[in-house]
């Protein structure tokens, strides 16, 4: 499986997907992953960015909204519709643009940053992507990006819960097996059921790396790590939304900054610009 077919499934999904999104049963994503990313991202206000792999543009605008100069481009050609129909709404000066981040449709050391929310673990040519992104970046520029957690969401993973039904471990297996594309099939426990049942399951091509081939995938392409996070829901998050209890018995997400090595730091082309 190539990242061409996964982009059909992901095209495949895009409508459900948005409209889940949109109507705010990504749980995970709005109250802890989402912030957690933004609380380490350095300022942007003034750069030039690139948001890879954007679905219907929800972190794009966000970033956006910090002051920043957004590209962002998704393979799927319905996400990309959704979001420049929100741009069109509410104009950031957002450019969208249909295109794979395995061939990336920019020049050399186009952006000072680019961004990747939980989209890099969907790609299986990820080596690629990564050298694709060190290509595009200035030198001094960085990625940041969010994953699922290799460590704590390999092929096998079931939550071990109490007479309660509160998690208190995890069971997790087959961390060293890469499952080529294995589909997973699931949709949003937060929706209401009576949302859930009508409407069909996202599939979503399964690429897990150990978190060591992540690292050196990383330096294979040339980039240095600068940060790293592994979100926690704090008690209030968790005493209003109980389904994030689970991300505090081991992290759901991964969290990495990532720079190219010459020129200037981030902060110094901000302050050039």
């Amino acid at each position: 499986m190539n990242h061409l077919t996964v982009g059909e499934y992901w095209n495949a999904n895009a409508e459900t997907w948005t409209r889940l999104v949109r109507a705010g049963h990504d749980v995970f994503r709005d109250r802890l992953n989402t912030p957690a990313f933004f609380s380490s991202l350095p300022p942007v206000a003034g750069l030039c960015g690139l948001d890879l792999g954007c679905g219907e543009g929800h972190n794009t605008r966000l970033v956006a909204r910090r002051g920043a100069g957004m590209t962002a481009i998704d393979i799927a050609e319905v996400f990309i519709r959704h979001a420049r129909a929100e741009e069109a709404r509410v104009p950031l000066g957002i450019t969208y643009q249909q295109a794979s981040a395995v061939e990336l449709p920019f020049g050399d050391a186009t952006f000072d940053f680019a961004t990747a929310f939980m989209s890099l673990m969907d790609i299986p040519e990820t080596g690629r992507v990564l050298t694709e992104a060190f290509r595009v970046l200035r030198p001094g520029g960085w990625l940041q990006f969010s994953i699922l957690h290799p460590c704590f969401n390999p092929p096998h993973r079931r939550c071990l819960r109490d007479e309660e039904g509160h998690t208190h471990a995890l069971e997790v297996g087959d961390y060293f097996l890469e499952p080529e594309g294995r589909l997973d099939e699931w949709i949003f426990g937060h929706a209401p059921a009576a949302v859930r049942d009508r409407l069909p399951k996202f599939k979503v091509p399964r690429f897990h790396r150990p978190l060591s081939q992540w690292l050196n995938l990383l330096v294979a392409a040339g980039l240095q790590l600068e940060h790293c996070a592994e979100p926690c829901p704090s008690d209030d998050m968790v005493r209003d939304y109980p389904v994030l209890h689970d991300a505090r018995v081991a992290a759901y997400f991964l969290h990495l900054r990532v720079r190219k090595p010459g020129g200037i730091t981030a902060e110094g082309l901000r302050a050039e610009s």
